[in-house]
């Protein structure tokens, strides 16, 4: 049963990449940036500076096509260890707020303070040190949304970026929620929103006030959570990382993906993130899971189980790659691309082969040089999930 006692923070970084490059370097302060790979080849846009947005640059965009939108535009490489490094600093100061914690990516977290109020007494309070804390010794900023549950936080969380603080009680819900267009729902994407439309449905409001039997009839199963979700209910609990069954990404694209090369870059960014996120948590994935969502809405999975754990980059990337191929990616559009992780062990239980063993000293003496530099974390869209997060997730 829902408790309406909760405190959930979402906390989103701003920017984080090109905050991080950006508060190294002062000549690129104010001034349109990206993360990403080369703009004369098929590299994507990891992380784009606020500057940079207002030309309608955004992340998962193509290099090519963001430098045509601004062609003073500056492209950086991603220095995927300086980002894991400073998240390992900003999630040290959230941990000292509360133990439970779900890692979204290196950049996004929700915070459950509803017990650890300690003598800031109130979540809001809470979420004002954090933001001060991050700001005085990270030089970076942060933008909270405080709210009795996961998708409202996460939707307050991003109304005042950046560096912003949005606080929804459990009585300001509804109000809250009802004027947003339904694209700002969790998993709404644009073939839902364009089928909500078709039957006269555009904002939050409306969709509360839909009767449930003619979602479900419209939508199936997805039907009720949305009807859930309009009226602001939400009972999934804040993970932390001991409770965690995978470690994953995927991103809602703007626009449908046709090409597959495109495809087979993020998948790229998406381990590069997944396997951080192995290491960091010292623990090693058996199966990698595919998620592939069309513009139908159709949604499919392709798994494959290694025959022992890894955190090897090359395997687990070869691997997605592969399971891509199995789908109809290639002949049909893609609105949403999905990677996981699952099949958790201790990292000391990975079991690797003389052949496994000599790619993971290539992958590790490769990370020095930071070879997947060119496409970055995909902080901006890329969006950890979990079991009970397996919605397409949007900026």
């Amino acid at each position: 049963m829902r408790n309406p006692e909760r405190r959930i923070l979402h906390c989103d970084m701003d920017c984080f990449f090109a905050a991080v490059h950006m508060r190294d370097d002062p000549g690129l302060r104010g001034k349109p940036v990206v993360v990403g790979g080369d703009p004369s080849g098929r590299g994507v846009v990891a992380a784009a500076s606020y500057e940079a947005r207002a030309f309608g640059i955004h992340s998962a965009m193509p290099s090519a096509q963001a430098r045509r939108l601004c062609p003073q535009l500056i492209f950086l490489r991603s220095a995927f260890g300086r980002y894991r490094a400073e998240s390992e600093e900003i999630f040290d100061i959230y941990r000292e707020f509360t133990p439970l914690i779900q890692t979204l990516s290196l950049d996004e977290a929700y915070l459950d303070v509803s017990e650890h109020l300690g003598p800031y007494g109130s979540a809001t309070a809470v979420a004002e040190a954090i933001r001060r804390r991050v700001r005085e010794e990270r030089g970076l900023t942060v933008s909270i949304g405080v709210a009795p549950n996961k998708l409202v936080a996460k939707i307050a969380s991003d109304q005042d970026k950046p560096d912003g603080l949005t606080v929804v009680r459990p009585r300001q819900v509804a109000a809250f929620l009802g004027p947003l267009p339904v694209r700002r729902i969790h998993g709404v994407g644009p073939a839902s929103a364009q089928k909500l439309g078709e039957m006269g449905i555009t904002t939050v409001a409306e969709l509360a006030a839909t009767p449930l039997d003619v979602l479900l009839f419209r939508f199936g199963h997805w039907g009720r959570t949305l009807w859930q979700y309009a009226n602001g209910r939400d009972d999934r609990a804040v993970k932390t990382d001991r409770q965690r069954k995978s470690i994953g990404t995927e991103r809602t694209f703007p626009h449908d993906v046709r090409d597959i090369e495109q495809m087979d870059q993020i998948l790229r960014t998406m381990t590069t993130e997944i396997v951080g996120g192995l290491e960091k948590r010292k623990i090693a994935a058996c199966t990698i899971t595919v998620k592939v969502r069309y513009p139908d809405f159709t949604t499919l999975t392709r798994s494959h189980s290694f025959d022992g754990p890894t955190t090897s980059v090359e395997r687990i990337e070869n691997c997605a790659k592969d399971l891509l191929r199995r789908t109809e990616a290639a002949e049909r559009s893609v609105r949403l691309l999905g990677l996981s992780a699952d099949g958790l062990v201790p990292a000391h239980l990975e079991q690797l082969t003389l052949f496994d063993r000599t790619q993971e000293i290539d992958i590790h003496v490769a990370r020095v040089a930071e070879p997947v530099a060119e496409y970055g974390g995909g902080s901006v869209t890329s969006r950890t999930m979990q079991n009970d997060d397996a919605g397409a997730l949007n900026d």
